[in-house]
């Protein structure tokens, strides 16, 4: 099981909305190495929603439903979307500004290509981010 990172605008489509929808398409991904990590997040797979703009935090978890696939409304075939439920809120929301502080996360594409929508996270990145949270 692989786990994800997807970052969302909170006045566009913030996690309490998709706790209150219980799913949603995850669509709207243009970047190309953002779509290549939203084509490999598979059944199950663990994900870390992000707040951007002012929030700019970790809030919540959710997860796969199904494997990622062809974008129904994308003539072109070449985007990708996925199903995603939400799981739970974290304790506290974990900063971007706690994240680039902390050397742990050097090499976490949220510190290194902030602007990338869909990135993975290793386990050590989010043991850690879960740490981060209760503290």
């Amino acid at each position: 099981m692989a786990q994800w990172l997807v970052k969302e605008e909170p006045e566009h489509y913030n996690y309490d909305q998709l706790e209150r929808d219980g799913k949603t398409v995850w669509a709207g991904v243009k970047n190309p190495l953002a779509q290549k990590h939203l084509r490999a997040i598979r059944k199950g797979d663990r994900i870390f929603y992000y707040h951007t703009g002012k929030e700019k935090a970790v809030v919540a978890t959710a997860k796969a439903l199904g494997n990622a696939y062809p974008d129904p409304g994308d003539r072109d075939g070449k985007l990708y979307v996925v199903d995603v439920a939400p799981d739970r809120k974290l304790p506290r929301p974990v900063t971007l500004a706690e994240i680039k502080a902390d050397k742990a996360f050097a090499g976490f594409p949220l510190v290194r290509m902030s602007r990338l929508s869909v990135m993975p996270v290793s386990d050590a990145e989010w043991a850690r981010i879960e740490k981060l949270s209760r503290s």
